[in-house]
């Protein structure tokens, strides 16, 4: 009997205790959090999260979303899959400002003008979306993203009421443009995400998809207005830290364009070299036939293979032509046959329709990627010629 009455006095209490440990004080603030980008391509774009602040209930927290759940079964897998579920995390303030402070990162904060009622409806959505159940979330770069969800949880707190006007220095841009923005365009990084991401990232960004980035976050809040009340969404706005100005000094010799436009020459050298001996090195080919059709097989898998939505449509695939990892045998024979001549006639046109493409703006192409396209296309017209004087 006794037991079952301290059941039903958690049921009856419980909650409500609960409740009111939750409940934040007329002099609680919450805001967003801007952080500046890093030094590496993971954190080059910035990063975004709510402070939710109440120095009467000894409360100074911060949530954002985009944590790795590393415990996941099959980490690596998932993540190259585009099936890795991202975490909701959450750090008390001083240790998120030290963080980033040590890291040399801007942080900007945006103090949210809601009511007493809206402030407490967005942090109790934050406990909730913070329990163990319902920590994960699918991860999506461009549309779920820690930017992104900073604008839908306000929106959920506010009924969908908040109006995103264009902020005065706003450009119409592409994804791969805002993307571009904010990557040195001669760096490695700069370079894989160009091979990975497809044409569907050439599309022109609608305003609100520019919040995929926490600083357009930051630029939209601050020109968004809240329907129906003449206010604005901020209601101020400072600097918590600013980024310490240091030289930041690049080797160009590391470069992909330096590395990508030897290797270029070294492709025309020795294709001219073959063309006056009249000879024609094999192994070059083979290299250069191994190398495209793994890439090109790579791009299909995380086209094909994968759930990442800006990998479709990637028509890298124009040079990193996938079956050719199929011909490599024909390039060990003294003599191919007539068809093989034409397949690699096919390479030839094949690159034309990408350079085509690129003029047009159906897909934009690593610029570092020129000195090799360029001698992939000596190099095929060397082999039908070569291949026709030995049929």
């Amino acid at each position: 009997m006794k037991k079952i009455l301290r059941i039903l006095f958690l049921f009856l209490f419980a909650n409500p205790l609960f409740a009111q440990q939750n409940q934040l004080s007329p002099q609680a603030e919450i805001s967003v959090l801007t952080v500046g980008p890093g030094t590496s391509l993971n954190d080059a774009f910035g990063h975004s999260g709510f402070r939710i602040k109440d120095l009467n209930k000894d409360i100074d927290v911060v949530y954002g979303y985009g944590e790795y759940d590393f415990d996941a079964p099959n980490f690596y897998l998932k993540f190259a899959q585009g099936k890795l579920n991202y975490l909701i995390n959450k750090t008390e303030f001083n240790r998120f400002y030290q963080i980033y402070k040590y890291y040399n990162r801007g942080i900007k904060e945006q103090l949210l003008n809601l009511s007493q009622n809206e402030k407490q409806k967005l942090y109790d959505y934050l406990i909730e979306n913070y329990k163990p159940e319902n920590r994960r979330y699918l991860y999506e770069f461009f549309f779920d993203n820690c930017a992104t969800k900073i604008k839908d949880v306000c929106n959920i707190t506010l009924d969908n009421a908040i109006t995103f006007n264009k902020p005065k220095d706003f450009k119409d841009a592409t994804f791969r443009t805002l993307i571009h923005n904010n990557l040195n365009r001669n760096s490695w990084g700069s370079l894989g995400i160009d091979l990975a991401l497809g044409s569907v990232i050439d599309r022109q960004a609608t305003p609100e998809e520019h919040m995929f980035l926490p600083e357009n976050i930051y630029r939209f809040f601050e020109h968004a207005t809240i329907e129906n009340s003449n206010k604005s969404l901020v209601k101020s706005s400072r600097i918590l830290y600013s980024k310490k100005v240091i030289p930041q000094t690049t080797n160009f010799i590391l470069s992909p364009l330096f590395i990508l436009g030897i290797i270029g020459l070294l492709i025309i050298y020795i294709t001219y070299r073959d063309n006056q001996k009249t000879i024609r090195t094999k192994w070059l080919d083979v290299i250069l036939f191994i190398f495209t059709g793994l890439v090109g097989v790579l791009i299909l898998l995380l086209w094909f293979a994968t759930n990442h939505t800006g990998t479709h449509h990637n028509y890298n695939l124009l040079w990193a032509f996938a079956l050719n990892i199929l011909f490599i045998h024909q390039l060990l024979k003294s003599k191919t046959s007539a068809w093989f001549v034409k397949y690699i006639k096919l390479l030839i046109i094949l690159l034309c329709l990408l350079t085509l493409h690129w003029i047009i703006g159906v897909q934009v192409f690593a610029p570092a990627l020129i000195p090799l396209l360029i001698a992939l296309f000596i190099r095929y017209i060397f082999l039908v010629k070569h291949y026709k004087n030995h049929l």
